[in-house]
């Protein structure tokens, strides 16, 4: 079968992707990447001596920035290449003070307030599902802890613009994005698109930051219309 990897968003893990490798496990051998250095570089090198020779590459949100470092990387070693829900710009300036508050507090006991009052309330759109949908992700971050916490906010935090890795951006290339995202907004995937010069852009309409759990069945056609 063919290697596919996922690298889930900030403090989740697999369950982010359940409903698309579901749909795609017959076809793809799919690795989930759960990145816990404190760089990108870094991230991006583990998976690279992780995952051999080629593979199809997707993430979402910070999945999909550490995605194009490692295009940026290695871009002969990606033969697909999905981006959901994310962006290629450093982090903002106003951003730095807020991440290291954050590592402090969550340190200090407080993941579970961090991530309900700060991090959830952004991610989704109203729906009958939202509350469930709240359980899994705040499942995810306490499974993963603080430690994994710290790593990713500093990778993020320190990240440099990535926009020029997607010149090398392969001709099997998906940016989708969650209609309602108020994270990473559309105009972020506009830009994306302008710049990986083969690039498909789908708007999944009704989700907003998490259109893998949101609307799954719509997701899971476009990543298996990619992967085809």
């Amino acid at each position: 079968m063919k290697p596919l990897v996922l690298i889930p968003g900030f403090m989740c893990d697999g369950r982010l992707f359940e409903p698309q490798i579901q749909g795609v496990h017959k076809t793809h051998d799919v690795t989930v990447a759960i990145p816990t250095e404190s760089t990108l570089p870094d991230m991006a090198a583990r998976i690279l001596d992780d995952v051999p020779g080629k593979f199809a590459l997707g993430g979402l949100s910070m999945g999909g920035i550490l995605a194009m470092e490692i295009l940026r990387q290695a871009p002969d070693r990606i033969t697909h290449l999905a981006l959901m829900d994310t962006t290629p710009l450093a982090d903002a300036p106003a951003n730095f003070a807020i991440r290291t508050r954050q590592i402090s507090e969550v340190h200090a006991g407080q993941l579970e307030t961090v991530m309900r009052d700060e991090l959830k309330p952004a991610y989704l759109v109203d729906s009958p599902r939202k509350s469930a949908i709240m359980d899994t992700c705040m499942s995810m971050a306490k499974s993963l802890g603080p430690d994994v916490f710290e790593a990713q906010s500093l990778a993020l935090r320190d990240r440099a613009d990535l926009q020029a890795s997607l010149a090398n951006a392969p001709e099997k290339t998906l940016i989708l994005y969650g209609a309602e995202d108020r994270l990473c907004p559309p105009e972020r995937h506009h830009l994306m698109h302008s710049l990986a010069p083969h690039s498909t852009l789908v708007e999944i309409e009704k989700a907003g930051h998490l259109p893998t759990l949101e609307r799954p069945l719509t997701t899971t056609s476009a990543i298996q219309n990619w992967l085809a």
